[in-house]
């Protein structure tokens, strides 16, 4: 059975497809190009973003990943069952560097959720001058070489 086509939906459609075909050969050289800086990969990588609130660790957001991915422990169900991913956990910085209202936003699963609370825990600010609510993703990646993240202990 053959649908029937209008002559203006034909028309709609013909003008369309020589707009998209028209952008296509023209949006690639219109773009700048920017030169690729990805801040590492695996555990605790942001893909390039800054964290706000890194910026009142001693050292920023390079030295707090670092400081992370030294002390996460990947979790044993999790490594069995081969879960990935990132959790993110929400927390108040307060204005004397202490945190709290620290929990979890999303998991993966596995015991990953619990192991990023218990890492972002042991994190120490600096002093703020004012409350800061932020969230701060964890990233769980398997075979991440170089880092303690891989062990099941």
């Amino acid at each position: 059975m053959t649908k029937k086509t209008s002559v203006p939906q034909l028309a709609l459609g013909l003008l369309l497809a020589a707009a998209t075909a028209a952008t296509a050969q023209t949006a690639p050289n219109t773009q700048p190009t920017k030169p690729q800086t990805e801040q590492g990969t695996g555990i605790g990588s942001t893909g390039g973003k800054t964290i706000p609130v890194a910026e009142y660790y001693e050292g920023g957001q390079t030295a707090m990943y670092a400081f992370i991915a030294q002390e996460l422990k990947y979790p044993l169900m999790a490594k069995r069952n081969r879960i990935q991913g990132q959790c993110i956990v929400s927390f108040t910085l307060n204005p004397d560097g202490t945190m709290s209202g620290v929990k979890l936003v999303k998991q993966v699963g596995g015991g990953t959720g619990e192991e990023a609370l218990r890492v972002v825990r042991l994190l120490k600010f600096k002093k703020p001058e004012y409350p800061i609510l932020t969230s701060l993703p964890i990233t769980f990646k398997l075979g991440v070489t170089g880092s303690n993240a891989t062990e099941g202990q």
